[in-house]
């Protein structure tokens, strides 16, 4: 069987936490797209563990697959393996021969196409990665994939094809000095190494015959998608989105494995009972203004709403619906997990953004482009707030324990995306998850 992961919105959903506490039944867990921007915290015992490239299955002991969707950076590949080794854990990760790698050079020019956007509409806010200079060069033919990295002659020719260009543009357009990030024998000697390294540790398949033969064995896949819909490259907020296909359909292309197993498991959409966003682009429900804006402050600091990767603090608005019916249309939801209702406990005023008003007109999903969603004005609904819990005891009572206006809120969700709500986040620990359904059954 199979379980797809979605984030609903803007990234920072929680999606984690989800695959965290799903894993358990899992046999493998499956990163389908995008590199170490994503931002994954999990919970276990009130022991944190930050991830951001090794799929979240690894705190359950889970087999984690990075899947030729994605985009690797062996540097913190095994930083991050390293990390969580201190912490006590022994990462199983196998890794695409397919996928593409993240080389230095990539990591500069995001940073300077990034500084040279600074003063126009064009400016996406990246987290400095080098992930969309990464795909760029994966579209464009003269990337460089995790196979390469076992033949140094190979290596060497990928890299004096792409290196010699990367390098004039960056001193005769962007007017800096090519450092040790272009030099091809630096280069070759660190990535053959992690290529060896992959090798000798047992890390690198064939992604889509692994995952092939642990579905003919009756093994469970689970896929974890990174950020979130409404960055994915077609159907987000174009240009202010991600490099890479977060939404289901992505799970199918990023891992090999085919389109009709992926759809004929659970694809879950994952929810935060709010909206956050770090990085640039329009937010039509965000809370600017007065009251709201120190109401976005307390929200920030209770919900933790800082970003993994970058640290950066979160903007915050309210639901979004008509962001919400846009994800569950593009990945066929067949339910839900919404996170966070325990930071909106105890508010004075509970607001869902319901529809836009876009030229006179009412839109009960969001506009093909940018420049129109920044035009729309939310029509909003108010709903009974709820106190504060013991949400612990709440998570081990069950559903019925929640507060009557949250399952109100809960279930006016269920009804405008058509899909049940399978769990609920009502703290950042793996048990402070009222669980209603569990997409393996």
């Amino acid at each position: 069987m199979t379980v797809t992961i979605v984030g609903a919105q803007l990234g920072d959903e929680g999606k984690g936490a989800l695959v965290d506490r799903w894993g358990e039944e899992a046999d493998t867990v499956v990163r389908y797209q995008g590199g170490d921007n994503a931002g994954h915290t999990v919970v276990e015992g009130g022991q944190e563990y930050k991830l951001s490239l090794v799929p979240s299955g690894c705190v359950r002991g889970k087999t984690g697959v990075l899947g030729n969707g994605c985009v690797v950076n062996p540097r913190t590949l095994f930083d991050e393996i390293e990390t969580l080794r201190e912490q006590g854990l022994e990462p199983d990760v196998r890794v695409a021969k397919r996928a593409h790698v993240i080389m230095p050079y990539h990591r500069v020019f995001d940073n300077m196409e990034e500084a040279d956007k600074e003063d126009s509409d064009m400016k996406v806010g990246t987290t400095g990665r080098g992930i969309g200079p990464t795909y760029e060069d994966k579209a464009g033919r003269r990337g460089v994939r995790v196979g390469d990295l076992l033949d140094t002659d190979v290596l060497r020719d990928r890299l004096e094809y792409t290196v010699s260009n990367k390098r004039a543009i960056a001193e005769d357009v962007y007017g800096i000095d090519a450092g040790v990030e272009f030099d091809i024998d630096e280069l070759v000697a660190e990535f053959a190494n992690y290529g060896q390294r992959l090798r000798e540790n047992d890390m690198l398949v064939e992604a889509g015959d692994f995952l092939y033969e642990q579905h003919q064995a009756g093994g469970n896949l689970l896929f974890e998608g990174a950020q979130g819909t409404s960055i994915d490259i077609d159907h987000g907020n174009y240009p202010n989105v991600t490099s890479s296909n977060p939404t289901a359909g992505g799970a199918a292309v990023g891992s090999g494995v085919g389109p009709g197993v992926v759809g004929d498991g659970e694809i879950v959409g994952i929810v935060k009972a709010y909206l956050s966003r770090v990085g640039e682009g329009p937010l039509p429900t965000e809370m600017t203004d007065g009251d709201e804006a120190e109401l976005a402050d307390e929200i920030r600091e209770k919900g933790g709403e800082f970003g993994t990767v970058t640290g950066r603090p979160r903007r915050i608005g309210w639901l979004d619906v008509p962001m919400l019916r846009h994800a569950a249309r593009r990945s066929s939801f067949t339910g839900l997990a919404v996170n966070h209702v325990d930071v909106l406990a105890g508010l004075e005023e509970l607001k869902v953004c319901h529809s836009y008003e876009l030229d006179g007109e009412t839109r009960e999903t969001m506009p093909a482009t940018t420049e129109e969603w920044a035009r729309c004005e939310p029509n909003f609904r108010t709903f009974e707030t709820w106190s504060e819990q013991d949400w612990s005891a709440v998570a081990d009572e069950g559903y019925d324990a929640l507060p009557a206006a949250c399952r109100d809120y809960l279930e006016y969700l269920e009804t405008e995306l058509d899909a049940p709500v399978y769990a609920v986040g009502v703290g950042p620990d793996r048990d402070q998850t009222v669980e209603r359904h569990t997409p393996w059954e």
